[in-house]
């Protein structure tokens, strides 16, 4: 099924200052893949009844690679909601079946800042099977802290995970911000919505 992602602004390679940003673009999606970039109207035109309008508003880019990641899900620990613990790490001992849970709510958490990708090494089972299960791409790492928003270690330009293409994954983010700038100083919480391999798996409620 074809879906169409609209924003009011869409910027395809935050990494490449050459790359253009389009006003009210969109990205079309089909099955995984990104099948075409460009400004709504025209891909609009183009898909015509066949697919399904998402509009969000806000900026649109790639999905962020959290260089945490390893930390995040090996050493911090992720509360289930029912231990009324909050949603933020925690450093506390837990056994492997806890760690388990945990990096699963890590991941899921993550994916509310527009995370498509983690950096490792991930050396526990649990943690390998979670983040295998989740679709995230595992990358390699040099096992340093850092929280859940990507953005509060560096640049939006460094930690976009690989630029969208057509014909490449459909991984992306779109963020409550009118501008690369603005999500800069803004952080990577005013996430709206990820879509990872085309499934849309966290919008903001």
């Amino acid at each position: 099924m074809l879906t169409l992602h609209r924003a009011a602004l869409l910027v395809a390679d935050p990494a490449d200052p050459a790359a253009p940003s389009i006003t009210d673009g969109a990205v079309l999606v089909d099955g995984s893949a990104v099948a075409a970039l460009g400004p709504f109207a025209d891909l609009a035109a183009g898909a015509g009844a066949a697919a399904r309008v998402r509009d969000w508003g806000g900026l649109l880019l790639p999905g962020l690679r959290n260089p945490a990641g390893g930390w995040l899900l090996e050493t911090a620990y992720h509360p289930d909601p029912r231990e009324e613990l909050g949603a933020e790490p925690l450093l506390v001992e837990v056994g492997e079946e806890a760690r388990g849970g945990s990096a699963r709510r890590g991941l899921q958490r993550m994916l509310g800042y527009g995370t498509t990708a983690v950096a490792g090494p991930f050396r526990l089972p649990a943690v390998r099977t979670a983040v295998t299960r989740s679709g995230l791409a595992a990358l390699p790492g040099d096992g340093r802290s850092g929280g859940l928003d990507p953005l509060t270690g560096g640049t939006v330009a460094d930690l976009v995970h690989r630029p969208l293409a057509v014909g490449g994954p459909a991984d992306f983010a779109v963020f409550a911000a009118d501008s690369v700038e603005e999500l800069q100083l803004r952080g990577a919480g005013c996430c709206l919505a990820t879509v990872l391999a085309g499934r849309l798996l966290y919008r903001r409620r």
